[in-house]
Formats: structure tokens, C-alpha cells, sequence
């Protein structure tokens, strides 16, 4: 009786079920032919957007989270990496172009000394200041490359702005250096415009420097570029070293006063630039 009774309801729902279908499928391409040709749907598919558009945020949102932490992760040591690699490459441009200025006026004098050019084949590691010395009548910092690394005493010290100072103590790990508003420090230097040699003495000033033995007839000039001139052989010639900032004359004295502001930013220096000069190359030796 059970069996007889399930197999007597089949015949019913059979019919009844195609008969859904059938009109579901009438349904649909009536839906599709309306929509194709008249559009009626566009305002309920841009309703159904906007309803679904939060489920999706939410959906997404895992994912977005995943993929930002991983970026950040990751990424961070790459972004460290490359602003070091930028600012080594951005102080050694600047530190080739700050030469221009001098090289331009020196082609002229140049030209007549053939057999005096030389190549220059200066060779810099960029160091970082450790410290600075906090005694204000002594400008010295400490770097963070030593004897290990090359460094010597009486080493010349650049950044991408001019001359900073030397080496003054050499460490197996750290140097001391000296800055040349130190007191104690005198640089050999030259007016680029007219190649007048002179010696810059620091002040103890952070941003002044002098120039105490130049005559009142001395052809010398507010703005004028010092560069060093390479006398002495600490200092490569062609650096920039200070602006003249001031020229007084003294008729009763022997000397003039003259002062100059330092090309480098001494108190806000973070990265200095040590040079190894190598002898120049003259024409005969290339030929040979």
C-alpha cells in the first residue's frame, strides 16, 4: 500500500513542474527582449549595485588588509635601501658639480699650460657623523669610518656643498674631525674669479670664516667664490670653501678685513664625503 501510494502521487508533480519551467524560461527571454531592445532593467541592475556594492566592501576588505600589511612588510627594508642608494648617488653628483664653478674659470688660464693639465681622479666614500662635540670653542664631530676603512690623519672632508673639514684623529672603527670654523684650522685657498691665493683661518664662529692676510690693494670682492688650492696637500684643488661676505679697508693697517660665510651648512651637515686624491695624470705620462 505504502509503494502504491508513492508511485500514484509521481504522474502528479511531474506535469506541474515542467509547467513551472516553461514559464520560467518564458519569463526570461521575455525579460532579455525587453531589456535589450527597451532597457527597462538598467534602473533595477543599477538598484541591485548599489544594495550589493557594502557586501562586497566587506568581502574585499580581508583581502585589501592582506595585501597593504604585506606591501608595508615588505617594502619598508626595499624603501630603506633605495633612499641610501639616492642620497650616495645625489652626494657624489653634487660633489662632481660643485667643481664646475671652479673648472670654468681656470679653462681660460688653462689653455696657455698645455703641458699643465691634469685629469683629476679623486676617489670619495660618503661617512655619517656620529657625534658632534658639544664644547662651543672646539668644532669637532666623529665619523663613523676609520683606519679600517682607509682614513688617515689630516684627511679632507666634503659634502655636496663645499669643504667641512679634516681628519684630525683616526680611530680602527670612528675618525675625529675638525671643521674649518675651528679656530685652531687654516685652509689654503684661492679666489676663483682671479686665482689670488690667500689662507682662510676659522673664527670659532660656526658661519664665519677670515681672511686676515690680504693686503687693502688685494683684488678681492663681495661674492667672490673661495676654492681651495690645493697648496699644502690636504685639500684637492677646485672645492668650494666660503663666499667673501665682507671686504673693510684699513688705510693705517697693513692688512684689510675680510670676511667669508663657509659654502657647507657646518652646524647642519649629516653626511660627510672623505676624498683619497690620486696624483694627476699628465698629457706626457698618457702618452707614454
Amino acid at each position: 500500500m505504502v509503494a502504491s501510494r508513492g508511485n500514484s502521487s509521481n504522474p502528479a508533480r511531474i506535469p506541474a513542474l515542467g509547467i513551472r519551467v516553461l514559464a520560467l524560461v518564458f519569463l526570461s527571454i521575455l525579460l532579455m527582449y525587453l531589456d535589450h531592445r527597451e532597457n527597462h532593467l538598467n534602473a533595477v541592475r543599477k538598484t541591485i549595485d548599489v544594495a550589493v556594492y557594502p557586501v562586497r566592501l566587506v568581502v574585499d576588505a580581508p583581502f585589501r588588509f592582506w595585501n597593504w600589511l604585506g606591501e608595508a612588510t615588505t617594502s619598508r627594508s626595499d624603501l630603506q635601501r633605495e633612499v641610501s642608494r639616492l642620497q650616495t648617488e645625489r652626494l657624489n653628483m653634487n660633489l662632481r658639480l660643485q667643481r664646475l664653478t671652479a673648472l670654468e674659470a681656470e679653462n681660460a688660464r688653462l689653455r696657455s699650460l698645455l703641458d699643465a693639465r691634469g685629469k683629476v681622479r679623486d676617489e670619495v666614500r660618503v661617512a655619517e657623523i656620529m657625534s658632534v662635540d658639544a664644547n662651543p670653542y672646539e668644532h669637532n664631530l666623529v665619523i663613523n669610518i676609520g683606519s679600517r676603512d682607509g682614513v688617515y690623519d689630516g684627511q679632507a672632508i666634503v659634502d655636496a656643498d663645499g669643504v667641512v673639514g679634516q681628519v684630525i684623529k683616526t680611530g680602527l672603527w670612528t675618525a675625529q674631525a675638525v671643521l674649518i670654523s675651528d679656530t685652531d684650522h687654516a685652509l689654503p685657498v684661492e679666489v676663483n674669479r682671479n686665482g689670488l691665493r690667500t689662507i682662510a683661518v676659522g673664527t670659532g664662529e660656526i658661519d664665519r670664516l677670515d681672511l686676515p692676510f690680504l693686503p687693502n690693494n688685494a683684488d678681492i670682492e663681495v661674492g667672490d667664490l673661495l676654492v681651495t688650492s690645493g697648496l699644502g696637500g690636504a685639500f684637492p684643488e677646485g672645492y668650494p670653501v666660503a663666499v667673501v661676505e665682507s671686504v673693510t679697508l684699513i688705510p693705517q693697517e697693513p692688512f684689510a678685513d675680510v670676511t667669508a660665510t663657509p659654502s657647507s651648512a657646518l652646524d647642519q651637515v649629516r653626511e660627510v664625503m672623505l676624498i683619497w686624491s690620486a696624483p694627476p695624470v699628465t698629457d706626457e705620462a698618457t702618452d707614454e
